[in-house]
């Protein structure tokens, strides 16, 4: 096992009415600003619990964020902010929402320029406005760690960054608020949720057993939870399944002494800033292509996955790994999730394209012992081109 440093301070009030409970949470002295998407929360009754549970609070309201977060808009929500001298954030929505108030909880107090050098520079965020989060959607894990990925319109660049202040104080997780979400939703969260668990995993052994066990029983239970919430959102049982593995999928334990690749995110970030797909289903896309490229280097591991997760016993080595890749691809299928660039109308001129944006960024290797190069991350998608 390697060695390793563990924090996570975000306190997690999990169950049915839970919202009630704001007021323990945030001081009646707070200068609150809530932010939220596309106005879905007004219509399942979220919002209406919201407002009552902080009567006598002040509020200003920015909502139209959306999936993954425009820099553009979040800065209006700067702005206003700024004009409110708000002191506390509460994110009301899903990972973009809750992406978007981390970047404009750094924002606000940012001085050193123009705050997109937070990703584009990597320049460091050295405080930002208390924030907490109603999670509405399970995908992303954003409720429950400290990252967040921005996109920028005007240059077609999706960035992540991260900072110890960017972790939210609190973070609400009832599944009830779930019960109305589209299908659509539903499935992307449960491959988002899946994709994040292997990216931690899906790497090279470093006798850490216990870290594998506690990401194959995420992926487990995913495949077993997340079908039954796709097919009816308002089970409750399995969308509490599925909330609570999409938030322990990336809260930082499952990574704890082991390496981690996210040389899928890294590719697929360039799928959504280009072509505005679906952040799960770029995942989709890549993370088989990744696996059938590099499958030689990342054989231990993948013949585990296969044994453990798909109960592949029998046959040579290639065979249980070629039989793992297509169950997965089977399993986001069966979300009507497609795993093809060609489903999207992806073309060779993309992949060109984002090679070239690496290039220039001097993004030349990425993954778990630099494996993802050049020539492999083009290999990559054409591999899943047909």
């Amino acid at each position: 096992m390697n060695n390793f440093e563990f924090y996570n301070p975000v306190k997690i009030i999990f169950g049915k009415d839970q919202i009630s409970k704001l007021p323990n949470h945030i001081p009646t002295s707070s200068r609150i600003m809530i932010t939220y998407g596309g106005g879905s929360i007004k219509k399942n009754g979220v919002y209406d619990q919201v407002i009552k549970a902080l009567e006598g609070h002040f509020i200003v309201e920015f909502g139209g964020i959306e999936p993954n977060p425009h820099y553009e808009t979040a800065m209006k929500a700067v702005e206003l902010a700024r004009e409110n001298q708000i002191d506390f954030i509460l994110a009301v929505g899903g990972g973009s929402v809750i992406d978007a108030t981390k970047f404009i909880a750094a924002a606000i107090p940012f001085n050193d320029g123009d705050p997109w050098t937070i990703l584009s520079e990597k320049k460091p965020v050295k405080s930002a406005i208390s924030f907490g989060s109603i999670l509405t959607l399970p995908a992303t894990g954003s409720e429950m760690n400290s990252g967040s990925v921005i996109t920028k319109v005007e240059t077609k660049e999706k960035l992540a960054f991260g900072s110890p202040f960017t972790f939210p104080q609190f973070s609400i997780l009832d599944p009830t608020v779930a019960s109305t979400l589209p299908q659509r939703q539903v499935a992307n969260g449960v491959v988002d949720a899946f994709t994040h668990v292997v990216e931690q995993y899906m790497t090279y052994k470093v006798d850490a057993p216990l870290q594998d066990r506690l990401a194959e029983s995420i992926l487990l239970t995913l495949i077993e939870e997340g079908p039954k919430a796709y097919e009816d959102p308002s089970n409750y049982d399995a969308m509490a399944n599925l909330m609570w593995c999409a938030t322990m999928a990336l809260n930082g334990i499952i990574r704890a002494g082991v390496p981690v690749d996210w040389a899928t995110h890294g590719i697929g970030h360039e799928l959504t800033a280009l072509h505005g797909i679906d952040h799960a289903r770029t995942l989709a896309i890549v993370l088989p292509g990744v696996w059938r490229v590099l499958k030689e280097e990342k054989k231990d591991k993948l013949i585990q996955y296969a044994e453990r997760i798909w109960n592949i016993t029998e046959g040579s080595e290639n065979e249980k790994i070629d039989k793992a890749i297509e169950a997965t691809e089977r399993f986001f299928e069966s979300l009507g999730i497609k795993t093809k660039m060609k489903d999207y109308n992806v073309g060779t001129d993309t992949i060109d394209t984002i090679v070239d944006r690496f290039e220039k960024r001097g993004w030349t290797a990425l993954g778990d012992r630099q494996l993802a190069d050049i020539p492999t991350i083009k290999e990559i998608l054409n591999t899943q081109l047909q």
